[in-house]
């Protein structure tokens, strides 16, 4: 075995990274595992099905895309074999985070003899902000680089038992992750406590995606529905969602707005936000998935910060 691989966490990190001084072949992971059913085995015929189910029916992704620029590329890394060491470009935020646990499970599997090792970007300097790769500069990206972390079979294991804990059909056990530290995945406890929130609350039945969308439709009066978004995306939070995400998300709240251009929060939506009123009833969908879990088979308790089954 020799050689170098990266594997990336989208298309527009993956030209940057050809820019850089840096050898190696480059695969792209072109996935969004944190939205949608997930199963364990990563990368088996049944994995792909599921998720191309949840693309075409949630973004109509065509079959044809799927394959183009998922399925294609996910065959390229099953062709490279010969490699002996890989490193993974991954941030801190939920979207990449949970891609990450399933790149390392993947890996697990049919790379066990390489060296594996992560990049991951986020607290970068003295203030509060969390950084994405493609926010860096050269300087900083192969200062990241140089500090790249090796993956011990501990922490592939460790990576791994998180996958599979996401992929089951019960997120309680993941509570306990919460309070975990892993000096390789700094960023891990995180976004697992910001996926734990991606459960209804108990108080109005909102997620806190959801809270958090109503609560800036109402602070910032914003012109349209594209301004909002724009908004959503240049408000620092957890989960790096990408726009299309925010529009199905603000599409299945409609009725919490009286407008969306201007935008406006209904009288519903204002009772909703301030938990004068549930609205667990009207958003409940029973093929509604987080990871292995059905969603609204369990409540986000924000008292205790745990999770209930119904």
């Amino acid at each position: 075995m020799k050689g170098l691989l990266h594997i990336t966490n989208g298309d527009s990190f993956t030209e940057r990274l050809k820019q850089l001084p840096i050898q190696g072949d480059i695969i792209t992971w072109r996935e969004m595992l944190c939205e949608g059913k997930t199963i364990s085995t990563v990368g088996s015929e049944s994995f792909w099905k599921t998720r191309f189910e949840f693309l075409n029916k949630n973004y109509k992704v065509s079959k044809s895309w799927f394959i183009e620029k998922t399925l294609k590329e996910y065959r390229s890394l099953c062709n490279y074999k010969q490699h002996d060491k890989i490193v993974l470009w991954f941030e801190y935020d939920l979207f990449c985070q949970i891609n990450m646990l399933a790149v390392i499970s993947w890996l697990k599997t049919h790379r066990r003899h390489a060296e594996i090792s992560l990049v991951c970007s986020g607290k970068e300097d003295n203030t509060d902000h969390l950084y994405a790769l493609n926010e860096l500069t050269e300087a900083q990206l192969m200062h990241l680089y140089d500090e790249k972390q090796v993956l011990s079979q501990d922490d592939i294991e460790y990576a791994d038992y998180v996958w599979q804990l996401y992929c089951s059909d019960n997120p309680i056990r993941l509570e306990n992750l919460t309070e975990t530290d892993n000096s390789r995945f700094q960023y891990l406890s995180a976004a697992i406590e910001a996926h734990l929130k991606r459960f209804p609350k108990i108080s109005n039945g909102l997620d806190q995606i959801e809270s958090d969308i109503l609560q800036l439709g109402m602070e910032t009066q914003a012109k349209n529905k594209r301004e909002l978004i724009s908004t959503i995306l240049s408000t620092p939070n957890a989960y790096g969602y990408g726009d299309t995400q925010y529009d199905r998300i603000i599409t299945s709240l409609k009725p919490l707005f009286s407008s969306l251009n201007p935008v406006r929060i209904s009288k519903k939506g204002k009772e909703v936000l301030e938990e004068r009123t549930n609205y667990y009833a009207l958003l409940r969908n029973n093929e509604t998935y987080l990871g292995g879990a059905l969603k609204y088979n369990f409540l986000y308790n924000s008292q205790t910060d745990r999770i209930l089954k119904l």
